[in-house]
């Protein structure tokens, strides 16, 4: 059953790191790879505020584009303000879906997170080099960075300086 349009809550089912690919045979678009996760919030959260969730929910700021409930992955809507988040909200409830697709994208000018020297030294164009990449190593992180341009979610992630900034920024006004 569907939530009804006054219920507390909304979900977001947030894919990212992955790619929109053609299905074969028949070319029909899909989402391909990556993660994808459920994301509850209050019905009137702002935009600013799920903005900082999302970021939350992948470690990185992000843009947020959704699927309309009645359209394909062809036809993306870029979601930038709080009137666009009303607009998608009431799509979704007149089209009593149960929760709103999105799909999440790193900003271009995104600044990334540089890992700790320890780890940057242990590889070169993200090949690891034996001689400095110790197993034993006291960094507290074991893994190469991620791939420029994905969103990884990790079980327990540092977070970004960023997204704090703008959490911060968010709930003084």
């Amino acid at each position: 059953m569907v939530a009804p349009p006054n219920a507390a809550t909304i979900k977001f089912l947030c894919s990212y790191g992955g790619k929109i690919l053609p299905r074969y045979p028949d070319g029909k678009l899909r989402y391909h790879g990556g993660q994808t996760r459920v994301l509850a919030v209050d019905r009137h959260v702002s935009f600013a505020e799920l903005l900082v969730k999302l970021g939350e929910l992948c470690g990185t700021l992000v843009n947020l584009k959704c699927q309309l409930p009645t359209e394909d992955l062809d036809a993306l809507v870029s979601i930038t303000s709080d009137e666009d988040l009303a607009n998608l909200i009431e799509e979704y409830d007149r089209a009593s879906a149960s929760k709103i697709r999105a799909f999440l994208y790193p900003p271009k000018s995104a600044k990334k997170i540089s890992p700790p020297p320890s780890i940057a030294s242990a590889f070169t164009n993200g090949v690891p080099q034996k001689s400095s990449f110790s197993v034993a190593s006291s960094s507290s992180s074991r893994f190469p960075p991620p791939p420029p341009g994905r969103c990884i979610h990790q079980i327990s992630k540092p977070v970004n300086e960023e997204i704090l900034k703008f959490r911060r920024m968010v709930r003084s006004n």
